[in-house]
């Protein structure tokens, strides 16, 4: 694993030699600053990937030097470094973009554990920048895709990875979530660029109109069929074929689907006559085909056909980190699209935005951006523009949130991780992936609540 620059801000000289000495222990390259001046001066001269900042110091304290360094630099992952009973001010710097806090005295494992994750998280990022630079030479515009979560970072790696292949994608997610989008991105990448992408919603059509629009048919094929007509996979001949909703194909349609998986041969309905298409599946679904197959509403050996490669894409509730950039760029986007001049958006009507839950994911954001965009009698954006009011909140657990901050994220944490492991039937490699943490950092955790492990 790529080892670290970093520099430790922190004005007790034994806590900062300590912390310098372990980390340089482990390979990594070490920079110290006694206060907030020194730390500035550091960042302008030199290259950080990871400050470790102590919140409180005399002179400038933590929250100060964070907004400056991501003045300079908003590259550099800030982590704080905080008293137990100052928890929600580091919250607070999280808000402003530091990517997480640890608490003193110090836990040299859990250090570790917070170093070796942002290690990965960084090399992720710049496989990332690759990729936009490989869309950028390609001509191909990202804009849909705005995202800075882990999640959502591992996800775009695999899209990039798994295009070059003609192996079938099944994208797995709620309603909402974007999968069109990455399925879109996904033959972007792929040597099909330049042959179609076409998309076919396996729900919005009753059975045998969807079977001509699939296969095609033959003139007097059935009642109404006065002529010819091609189906979708000869329309998607060298290209992608993006079947939606999967889940809702008719037994009669999984059959002919999978025989085309096998053979990689259609015939239009009304003909014995065999065609050869060169198409690549990437299907779609919000339902669990799981359950489907062992019900036997679908057929296991299509089911396996159609997963290759496996996609799931998470609920916006569980990448949030995403959100202020997704209200950002749809906020510019509505105002261009209207032709408002919407300067920004009030720190309370951000506030309920970052604690909603959206149920209705990406595309419930959308509509609540442009709805706020169209009726904003000001330049920003303010919570009498949003269709909801601060009681209208709850935990996932569908509680309302009680106690302090510190208690509430615990709390949270601590259910999503025992939510994780029971779906994972407590297979830690699968729950750390659900989680965006490493299993190293998902072992800490556990041990922490008091959760089975």
């Amino acid at each position: 694993m790529r080892k670290l620059n970093i520099l430790i801000v922190e004005d007790g000289r034994s806590q900062r030699e300590m912390l310098r000495d372990f980390l340089i222990s482990e390979g990594h390259s070490v920079m110290e600053a006694e206060n907030g001046e020194a730390a500035i001066k550091a960042v302008l001269a030199n290259h950080f990937d990871l400050i470790l900042l102590d919140y409180k110091m005399p002179g400038m304290d933590g929250m100060e030097v964070l907004k400056e360094v991501k003045r300079i630099n908003h590259e550099i992952d800030v982590v704080i470094i905080t008293a137990y009973g100052t928890i929600e001010t580091a919250v607070e710097a999280i808000k402003v973009g530091a990517i997480d806090y640890i608490t003193k005295p110090v836990e040299l494992d859990e250090l570790l554990i917070l170093v070796d994750r942002v290690t990965e998280r960084r090399g992720l990022i710049r496989e990332n920048e690759l990729l936009k630079q490989q869309l950028g030479k390609q001509g191909i515009t990202a804009e849909k895709i705005i995202y800075k979560s882990h999640q959502m970072v591992e996800l775009i790696n695999m899209a990039s990875r798994v295009a070059a292949s003609r192996a079938s994608v099944l994208i797995q997610g709620e309603s909402g979530t974007g999968k069109e989008v990455l399925a879109r991105l996904i033959h972007q990448l792929s040597p099909r660029v330049h042959k179609p992408i076409i998309v076919v919603n396996c729900g919005a059509l009753q059975e045998n109109l969807l079977e001509s629009e699939l296969f095609g048919h033959e003139k007097g094929a059935y009642t109404g069929a006065s002529s010819r007509r091609i189906g979708r996979f000869e329309e998607a001949d060298g290209g992608t074929l993006f079947l939606d909703e999967i889940g809702e194909l008719s037994p009669g349609i999984q059959v002919k689907l999978l025989r085309f998986l096998q053979e990689r041969e259609i015939s239009r309905l009304g003909s014995n006559t065999n065609i050869a298409v060169d198409v690549r599946i990437i299907s779609a679904t919000n339902r669990d085909l799981d359950v489907q197959v062992k019900s036997g509403a679908f057929r296991e050996d299509l089911f396996y056909r159609l997963k290759v490669v496996t996609m799931s894409l998470p609920p916006l509730r569980e990448r949030k980190e995403d959100l202020p950039a997704l209200i950002d760029h749809f906020m510019e986007r509505f105002a261009r699209e209207n032709g408002k001049t919407i300067e920004g958006i009030t720190a309370e009507a951000q506030d309920l935005l970052l604690k909603y839950d959206y149920p209705g994911n990406v595309r419930e954001l959308v509509n609540i951006m442009e709805r706020a965009v169209v009726i904003a009698r000001d330049n920003y954006i303010t919570v009498n523009d949003l269709p909801f009011k601060n009681d209208s909140f709850t935990d996932v657990s569908g509680k309302k949130s009680q106690g302090s901050l510190r208690e509430s994220l615990e709390e949270l944490e601590k259910h999503l991780i025992s939510e994780a492991m029971d779906k994972a039937a407590d297979n830690q490699t699968r729950a750390a992936e659900t989680l965006g943490m490493s299993e190293r950092m998902l072992r800490y955790k556990l041990k922490k609540y008091e959760l089975k492990n």
